[in-house]
């Protein structure tokens, strides 16, 4: 696997994922916004043994997929704050999803924007796995939503940042007021991780980051 910076944003490039495989495939074909991917290094499928489980229409040709592409990140400047970066969605390939990959792309990219000279970088993250993935990238909950269940995590983009033990507990909290909305599984990750409080960012993160706040 190889990380790569497709462009920055405003440079138009976009890229065609197969809306099968990958979580908001279509914010990907926006030119406006910049984009990095995590993909094969010899440019071969990102999981050659994966069969979707609907086939596509006969309009849509397989073929103009970019099948190389393991997982995927759009960002853009904050609106009221140029020296901040957001990211606005990240998706990683369904057959691929529990191995790491999702928060490689997010540290890459964010050591990318850091360099481009943005000092803060946001996230808005929709399920407690990418809350606690974002955590061990070095992000911490803000204490701001961006809208139902949706909660913004930010960091310095050159260094991680410092976590507040009762405001990590406090985004858990979050989740729990839409518990209705959980899975089994989410509702006990949530139980466990109130009970052991922030993550190390020296710990794997190897957590789902799927999410999207389309701002």
């Amino acid at each position: 696997m190889e990380y790569a910076l497709v462009c920055p944003p405003g440079e138009g490039a976009t890229l065609r994922l197969d809306y099968r495989a990958f979580a908001y495939a279509g914010k990907f074909v926006v030119g406006e916004p910049g984009k990095a991917v995590i993909r094969t290094a010899d440019g071969g499928p990102a999981a050659p043994d994966w069969e979707p489980d609907e086939p596509l229409p006969g309009t849509v040709d397989a073929e103009a997929f970019d099948e190389a592409v393991i997982a995927a990140v759009s960002f853009s400047p904050d609106r009221t704050d140029p020296t901040c970066c957001r990211l606005r969605y990240v998706t990683v390939h369904a057959a691929r999803r529990g191995e790491g990959i999702g928060p490689r792309l997010i540290d890459e990219t964010v050591a990318d924007l850091s360099a481009a000279g943005f000092d803060r970088v946001k996230i808005a993250v929709n399920n407690p796995f990418a809350y606690e993935a974002c955590h061990k990238c070095g992000f911490a909950y803000t204490g701001e939503r961006t809208g139902i269940a949706e909660l913004e995590l930010a960091r310095p983009a050159a260094t991680p940042a410092e976590v507040e033990p009762d405001r990590y507990r406090e985004g858990l909290e979050a989740f729990r007021e839409t518990d209705g909305e959980l899975t089994r599984a989410e509702r006990r990750f949530v139980a466990e991780r109130a009970e052991r409080g922030p993550p190390s960012t020296d710990d794997p993160a190897d957590g789902a980051t799927e999410r999207g706040d389309g701002g």
